[in-house]
């Protein structure tokens, strides 16, 4: 996908937060969160229902005025100079976006006209699939469907940067494809993406960076490889039924002190540290003296997931 000129000769970060804060009545949305996001890369900025990263983000796309703090995105103040920025930043929103009764094709077409250099729309609308349904009204595509009208939407106008929400949410594993090839070619072509999903090996994919912000706060950076380097061994436990009162107490006391058991769920445990086919025979031996019945029990190396997990302490929800 070619880029626009500006994006291959332009210097500076495609967005920097520096101390921002904002606030919902007394509750604090986003707590002094410092943000950077460098030109050409896919970003992904991950964190929890309510972590703050929709309020930063919107921020970032101007719909939100920044109550303390500085935003720059392509150097630009997203607020006073709205207009400069706007030709130049694409948006895919998770809802909304189009009329329900506006064809898929039909609306592209329309947004494509509002940009000087637009993609070439037949071609986009059968890259990502909209071909089979051009003729369909909106509120009648599928869920999938409907993603990847909204990223065709986005992206239609050569944008230096796009902001993605869930992009490949509801679409069947061959549109999902699709779509994290697209994103790597806009990137390919100087295009800076900044990702937001629930999918933790999507963000582990594709992202050159990853974020992770929780209660409205900074917790790590780093690229993938960064942050789940080390080694560190994990086992995951599924139950059929929720585990009985006190059981990740009693499975640490049945695995020492070298490994951690962490909740995921009532159905779910983690277990960090040096684990082997010895740990996984001892989880085992727990299981049978305390009725419990596994699902699935996986050992394998931390992944983006894990970290997730063990630095918020929370699931990412869908």
């Amino acid at each position: 996908m070619p880029a626009s000129p500006s994006s291959v000769t332009a210097s500076g970060p495609a967005v920097a937060v520096s101390g921002l804060v904002m606030r919902y009545a007394d509750k604090v949305a986003v707590d002094q969160l410092d943000l950077v996001v460098e030109r050409r890369t896919i970003t992904a900025v991950l964190g929890p229902n309510g972590a703050g990263k929709t309020t930063t983000l919107e921020t970032c796309e101007g719909y939100r005025k920044a109550q303390a703090g500085t935003v720059r995105v392509l150097g630009l103040d997203p607020q006073s100079q709205r207009r400069d920025l706007l030709p130049r930043i694409g948006v895919m929103l998770q809802d909304g976006g189009a009329w329900s009764g506006v064809r898929a094709m039909e609306m592209l077409r329309h947004i494509a006209r509002l940009h000087a250099e637009p993609l070439d729309v037949d071609v986009l609308g059968e890259r990502l699939g909209l071909g089979d349904c051009g003729r369909t009204p909106y509120r009648r595509l599928s869920g999938g469907q409907q993603q990847r009208l909204k990223l065709a939407l986005a992206v239609v106008g050569r944008p230096e940067l796009v902001f993605v929400d869930e992009p490949t949410a509801g679409m069947d594993p061959a549109a999902r494809r699709t779509t994290w090839e697209l994103l790597q070619e806009m990137r390919a072509d100087g295009v800076t993406v900044v990702l937001t999903t629930h999918h933790m090996d999507e963000a582990e994919r594709l992202a050159d960076q990853i974020h992770i912000i929780d209660r409205g706060r900074m917790i790590v950076s780093g690229s993938p490889l960064q942050l789940t380097r080390g080694g560190t061994s994990t086992i995951r436990l599924v139950v059929t039924k929720p585990f009985p009162e006190g059981a990740p107490d009693l499975l640490q006391a049945a695995l020492g002190h070298r490994l951690e058991v962490r909740t995921i769920s009532d159905v779910s445990l983690l277990i960090t540290g040096p684990a082997d086919s010895t740990t996984l025979a001892t989880v085992s031996a727990w299981c049978e003296q305390h009725g419990v019945l596994p699902e699935s029990l996986q050992l394998g190396q931390r992944n983006l997931e894990d970290v997730f997990l063990e630095l918020t302490g929370r699931e990412l929800v869908t």
